[in-house]
Formats: structure tokens, sequence, C-alpha cells
């Protein structure tokens, strides 16, 4: 879908100050993603350096695009699993290290410190594949009088509720439907 005129692109909400090391580290992230993932990688990195970009004082001002960029994907590629086999694509989070040319030491604490900054977890939908959140326990736990619940086993009310409220992604998909957003 096209963007109107005037809504701002996502480039446009970085501030100035730190647009030039936001374009450094979103070029590293790019080509990586590119040549070793897919589209959907690439624009969470960018997403998270979006994040980063704007967080006052910048720590993307601070330090090597190369350790940020490899400190993202590392970061991505953390949430989603990167390193289990059985996904795909799949790649060791060192040799995203060896790729940047960063130590492995460096580019794990730099993912830390990011992880850390914004409160990442394991399967956080706010940096998960949007191809695999529908299958994301962590996106559909909402809590309902003090207990935790999957959304999706919900009324369809309560779930448009839920949703309204940002509390899930999108109204899951029920067979023969297909998927809402």
């Amino acid at each position: 879908m096209a963007r109107s005129k005037h809504e701002p692109s996502e480039e446009d909400k970085i501030p100035a100050t730190t647009r030039p090391a936001y374009k450094a580290v979103v070029a590293l992230t790019d080509a990586f993603c590119g040549e070793h993932l897919t589209e959907e990688y690439e624009a969470l990195c960018r997403k998270l350096a979006g994040a980063l970009a704007r967080k006052r004082p910048s720590p993307l001002l601070k330090g090597k695009p190369t350790t940020w960029a490899c400190g993202i994907v590392r970061t991505i590629g953390w949430v989603n699993y990167l390193d289990d086999k059985s996904q795909k694509p799949h790649l060791k989070l060192t040799a995203i290290d060896k790729a940047f040319g960063v130590a492995e030491s460096t580019g794990q604490g730099k993912s830390k410190a990011i992880r850390e900054m914004f409160k990442i977890r394991p399967l956080d939908p706010h940096w998960s594949l949007p191809s695999r959140l529908e299958d994301n326990p962590m996106a559909w736990m909402i809590q309902i009088n003090g207990f935790l619940v999957d959304a999706r086993i919900l009324k369809r009310e309560v779930q448009e509720e839920a949703l309204r409220k940002g509390l899930i992604p999108f109204i899951p998909q029920r067979p023969g439907r297909p998927r809402e957003e």
C-alpha cells in the first residue's frame, strides 16, 4: 500500500542528529539480511535500528556501526531462534559475528545490551517474525481477572476487544476463514 503524502516514513522519524549513524547501521543490516536471511529479518532489524536511533541519548552515536549492526541482527536472531537447526533460515549466532568481523564476546555483549535496553525476551511478540506470530504463544497470552489465558481460545468479541486494546497482534485465523488484521 502506498504511503500518503503527509504520512512520515520510518526514516523521517529518525532525529537528524542520529540519521547518519542509523543509515550506516541499516546499510550493514540490510546487506547482511539480503545475503543470509529474509526480508522479514531485514524489516525487524530496521525497526530495531530505528528504536535505537530514537532513544535519548541514542546509543548509536557511540561505537562502531558494524558492532551495532551485529548486535541488532544477533538480537533479532536470538528472539526468533535463528540458531535452531529446525528453523528456516538457520544460522549460528557466532556466524553473524564472523560476517561482521566482530569478536564473539563483542557481538554477544552488544546484543545483551540491546535486549536489556528494550527488555526484549525470547519469542517477544514485538520482535518476532510476522510469519511466526500466529504460532508464537507469547503473542496470545493475556490476563483476564488475574489469570493468564490464551486469547486464541476466547470468544470472538473478547478477541476483538483485546485487539482494540493492543493486547494481541490480530484476530486469530479460524479454519476456513482468512486472517483478519
